[in-house]
C-alpha cells in the first residue's frame, strides 16, 4: 500500500471539471462541436502523447458529452455542454431574398453612418474585409441576375420577335438566378455571412428580446455548476460566443454567483469578434460588461486569437480597443495561438487560403503545437488559472482606443 502524502501538483489537479461552450452565429446542430471535438482531440492526442477518451453524455441537461483524460499522471473528468442558441440562428436566417437585400442595406447604413466601419479598419482589416465580403458577393450576385434577366428580355425581343412585352421576364429570371445563388451558398457563404453581421447589427449593438432570454437560461445553467462539487467551471466562447460569454459571467458575478468559495472560474474566447457590436452606438450594455469583467478577482479571462485567422480581430484587447479600459483592468490576458508556428509548414500551406476553417483552427488539433492546446485547456489536470495567470499578453496585442462610443449601462 502507497502512504506516500500528495504532491502539490496533486493537491491542485483538476479531477472534474464542467465546460460551458458557446458557439458563434452557427445554425447548426451542436452535435457538430461534438464530433469536432471528437476527431481533433484524437488527433491531438496522438500528436501530444496523452490519453482522451469520449463518451455520450450522462445524465440529463443540455446536449453535451463526457470525456477522460490521463495526462501528467492525473486522470480528469470532464464533462463539456453546449450552450444552444443555433435555433435563434435558424429563425433570423429564414428571410427572403429581398428580405435579406433589405438587411444589406441597413447593416451597412449602421456601420457606415455611425462610423464604426472606419474604425474598425484601424484595427484589423481582416474582418472588417470579412464583413464586406458579403456585400460584395450579394450585389454581384444581384448584377449577374439582373444582367441575364436583361439579356433574355433583348433575346425575345431580337430572335422571338416579341415587343417591349419581353421585359416583363427580367423580374422573374433574376429571381430564379438569385435563388439559385442562395441554394449553393454554402460553397460561397455570401448570405450566410450576411445574417450573421445583420443580426449582431440589428440592435445597433444592444442585444434583442430573444437572446436577453437565451443568455438568462446559459447564467442558470452556469449558475448550477458553480454550486456543484467539480474543481473548475470554465466558460468559452468563440466568435460571436465571446461577447455572449462576457455578459453571460458580467451577470453572474453581479448576483453574487461567484465567490472564493466555489469552484475556480475560467473564461476562455478564441477568435473573438467582439469590437464588431461593440463599436455600436447602442451597445452599452455589453461595454459596461466588458469593463467589469475585465476587473473581477472571481474569474481569470484569456483571450486567444491568432493574427492568421482573417475573421477575428487578432491580439486586439477587446476591453481597451473598445475605450472601457480603467486603472483596475487585469483582463483579459491576450495572446497569439500562433497559426504559423503551431501548425507544421506543410499543414499551414493546407489551410492558409481556407479562411473560415482557419476560424476553427482554435477548436482543432495543431500538428506543432506551442503553449495552446484547446483538449489540454478543457479536458487537463490544470485550471485555466494555474495554466495562463502567469503568462505575458503577446508583446504585439493592440490596446489603442478608437471606439468613439464609449458609454456603459
Amino acid at each position: 500500500m502507497n502512504l506516500s502524502m500528495p504532491t502539490d501538483a496533486e493537491k491542485t489537479a483538476v479531477h472534474k471539471r464542467l465546460v460551458f461552450y458557446i458557439p458563434g452565429y452557427d445554425p447548426f446542430h451542436p452535435r457538430r462541436y461534438r464530433e469536432l471535438y471528437r476527431k481533433e482531440g484524437r488527433a491531438q492526442a496522438e500528436i501530444s502523447g496523452y490519453d482522451l477518451q469520449l463518451s455520450a453524455r450522462k445524465g440529463e441537461g443540455s446536449f453535451g458529452w463526457d470525456v477522460q483524460s490521463h495526462i501528467d499522471g492525473t486522470t480528469t473528468e470532464t464533462t463539456i455542454e453546449v450552450l444552444v442558441w443555433s435555433d435563434i440562428v435558424r429563425d433570423s436566417m429564414a428571410s427572403s431574398i429581398p428580405a435579406t437585400y433589405l438587411l444589406m442595406l441597413q447593416t451597412a447604413w449602421r456601420y457606415i453612418a455611425s462610423g464604426a466601419l472606419f474604425r474598425l479598419m484601424r484595427l484589423r482589416k481582416g474582418p472588417v474585409i470579412a464583413a464586406l465580403y458579403p456585400v460584395v458577393f450579394l450585389v454581384v450576385q444581384l448584377l449577374i441576375a439582373l444582367g441575364l434577366g436583361f439579356a433574355v428580355a433583348w433575346l425575345g425581343r431580337a430572335v422571338g420577335g416579341i415587343g417591349g412585352g419581353a421585359y416583363l421576364v427580367v423580374v422573374p429570371v433574376a429571381y430564379t438566378v438569385l435563388r439559385w445563388f442562395k441554394e449553393h451558398d454554402s460553397k460561397v457563404f455570401a448570405h450566410y455571412l450576411m445574417q450573421d453581421y445583420a443580426h449582431s447589427a440589428q440592435y445597433n449593438g444592444a442585444y434583442g428580446p430573444d437572446l436577453e432570454a437565451r443568455l438568462e437560461e446559459f447564467k442558470t445553467r452556469v449558475a448550477a455548476a458553480l454550486s456543484s462539487d467539480v474543481d473548475e467551471v470554465l466558460v468559452v466562447g468563440h466568435s460571436s460566443g465571446a461577447y455572449l460569454g462576457v455578459t453571460v459571467l458580467a451577470d453572474l458575478i453581479r448576483s453574487g454567483a461567484v465567490t472564493e468559495a466555489r469552484p475556480q472560474l475560467g473564461y476562455l474566447s478564441l477568435g473573438q469578434v467582439v469590437p464588431m457590436v461593440a463599436f455600436l452606438p447602442k451597445a452599452d450594455r455589453l461595454r459596461g460588461d466588458l469593463q467589469y469583467v475585465s476587473q473581477r478577482d472571481e474569474l481569470i479571462w484569456v483571450d486567444v486569437t491568432a493574427p492568421g485567422d482573417g475573421c477575428a480581430f487578432a491580439l486586439c484587447d477587446p476591453v481597451a480597443v473598445t475605450g472601457v479600459a480603467t486603472a483596475q483592468q487585469k483582463w483579459p490576458i491576450v495572446f497569439s495561438a500562433a497559426f504559423t508556428k503551431s501548425l507544421s509548414p506543410a499543414r499551414w500551406q493546407q489551410l492558409k487560403r481556407r479562411y473560415f476553417r482557419l476560424h476553427f483552427q482554435y477548436l482543432c488539433a495543431f500538428d506543432a503545437p506551442l503553449d495552446y492546446d484547446y483538449f489540454q485547456i478543457t479536458a487537463g489536470p490544470l485550471t485555466l488559472r494555474t495554466r495562463y495567470s502567469e503568462r505575458s499578453p503577446s508583446a504585439s496585442r493592440i490596446t489603442e482606443a478608437v471606439n468613439i462610443y464609449t458609454s456603459v449601462s
